[in-house]
């Protein structure tokens, strides 16, 4: 032993220092103290060199050397991604125009899992770069037999209001495979609300007794869709970490009492400034067509040009709003447009010759509400107020208020609520108070009235939260062609954090 620690050159022993500098900070990072034993096979792979770990070298056959090779090399680059991608970021692709214009479809972003501190794996043994699924084989990306009850590392720091935030979806958990959008509890709701108007029920007299035939409603819609496997396919569950990446803003932190008033959002009674790349719904009056140059001026998406208000599907596959874009040609002549703009290209946009008048307006949709059948009049713009939860806040709770915190104290907190006729039962036990465990937080997209957010499923808990991102290092625009536009070079290296 004495005599292989004194042969190993100098160049092995700074490699070995190296890795049990690494080895010692992840002990002390993830308070395991099991880590430490990986400085034994390091100790022979580097000094004393008793295994011969790197045997496929010295193999006669040069076919067995070159895959060996391979395979020696495929395996570390696996496990080292894997371990990036696990500790300390990854990268995320923005999919939808939620958060335009502070970030736009096509911004592949840098998101720091430090920031918050990352995450322990649910689901340990899993293939990197993969959230859930893998493309093609349409098979499961992770080994669903074993998982670990998952915590939080230290980070460099905590969300903070206006954040933008990568989480993982909460009302993800339970996936229709065929039908993801909407989530799985407001599809069941809306569905069962179907049922029972076609049984004979007035939507009036649905709303009037929501608290009762919500759950009916629920529970209506959750045996259609188990029942109709050729138009939802399977139901799948999903750890948390394998529920899929979203990003938005904190708009709501733990504590807070939150208000949307005519688009306007308040934190505990107070105002809060528009952030600058808020947009909202505006009726555009122009006197003619809007061209691309007239969108390019104003980095108006395809997809901004033609909004879609906030909307379902009903059970048969039909929007039960009405589609926005061109909405019609008045008398004048003059051409109605509906585009989501902010208020800075609201004031830009008054002053172009032929636009007769921009008037910001209000969504009409309330089918897509968190929680589904809860109050009828709140809408995506009109919206609480709504009390965060804070970890170890206590509040009261009965059947006129569960249906907000019925999510939490069941799938979060892994609690066994029933409702029944003589108050409400956790864990078996009558109660009127609930504490919670952990914190909440509540987000929002810029684009207000084209984003799928906690307007519609609800709060966001503290383990389901990601990372931050911290700049954008590509962005391709889907509107263009490859000589035309399709890489947006001057949004390389943007900071995308607030």
């Amino acid at each position: 032993m004495k005599e292989r620690l004194k042969a190993a050159p100098l160049k092995q022993w700074i490699k070995f220092i190296a890795v049990t500098l690494i080895i010692i900070f992840f002990t002390v990072w993830m308070s395991r103290l099991w880590i430490l034993l990986l400085l034994i096979p390091a100790l022979d792979i580097y000094i004393t060199r008793f295994v011969k770990w790197n045997w496929w070298k010295e193999a006669k056959s040069p076919f067995v050397r070159t895959v060996c090779e391979w395979a020696d090399a495929i395996i570390f680059a696996l496990i080292a991604v894997y371990l990036i991608n696990l500790y300390l970021f990854q990268n995320y692709k923005i999919p939808s125009s939620s958060l335009e214009k502070t970030l736009l479809v096509g911004d592949h972003l840098f998101v720091s899992k430090v920031a918050y501190g990352p995450r322990t794996p649910n689901t340990p043994f899993s293939f990197p770069l993969v959230q859930h699924t893998f493309p093609i084989l349409n098979c499961k990306s992770y080994v669903e037999g074993v998982q670990w009850k998952s915590r939080r590392l230290a980070g460099l720091g905590e969300v903070e209001r206006n954040d933008i935030v990568v989480f993982n979806f909460p009302a993800g958990d339970t996936v229709p495979v065929k039908v993801q959008n909407p989530d799985y509890y407001s599809l069941c709701y809306l569905i069962g609300r179907s049922q029972l108007v076609q049984n004979g029920y007035s939507p009036d007299s649905i709303i009037a007794h929501s608290n009762e035939l919500r759950t009916l409603c629920q529970d209506l819609g959750r045996e259609v869709i188990r029942n109709d496997k050729a138009t939802f396919g399977e139901i799948v569950y999903r750890p948390v970490d394998r529920r899929e990446n979203y990003v938005k803003r904190c708009v709501g932190l733990p504590g807070d009492t939150l208000q949307l008033i005519n688009r306007e959002l308040y934190i505990d009674g107070k105002k809060q400034p528009r952030q600058a790349g808020v947009q909202h719904l505006c009726e555009v009056v122009s006197s003619k067509q809007l061209d691309q140059d007239f969108c390019d001026q104003f980095k108006i998406s395809k997809e901004n040009l033609n909004v879609t208000d906030l909307f379902v599907k009903d059970y048969a596959g039909n929007n039960t709003n009405n589609n926005y874009g061109i909405k019609f040609t008045d008398a004048q002549g003059n051409m109605h447009y509906t585009i989501a703009l902010t208020e800075q290209d609201q004031i830009a946009m008054r002053k172009v010759p032929y636009i007769k008048s921009v008037t910001e307006r209000n969504s009409d949709g309330s089918d897509y509400i968190y929680p589904a059948g809860y109050n009828p009049k709140w809408t995506v713009d009109n919206y609480g107020p709504i009390y965060i939860p804070k970890a170890g806040a206590t509040i009261q709770i009965d059947k006129n208020n569960i249906a907000l915190y019925e999510r939490i104290i069941r799938n979060y907190e892994g609690n066994k609520l029933d409702i029944k006729s003589d108050g409400i039962y956790i864990n078996g036990k009558k109660t009127g108070t609930y504490t919670f465990r952990m914190n909440y937080y509540w987000m929002m997209g810029d684009n207000r009235h084209n984003s799928a957010d906690s307007r519609m499923w609800g709060y966001v808990p503290e383990d389901h939260i990601v990372g931050k991102p911290l700049f954008v290092w590509l962005s391709l625009n889907p509107d263009k062609g490859l000589f035309d536009g399709w890489i947006r070079w001057d949004r390389f290296f943007k900071y995308a954090g607030k």
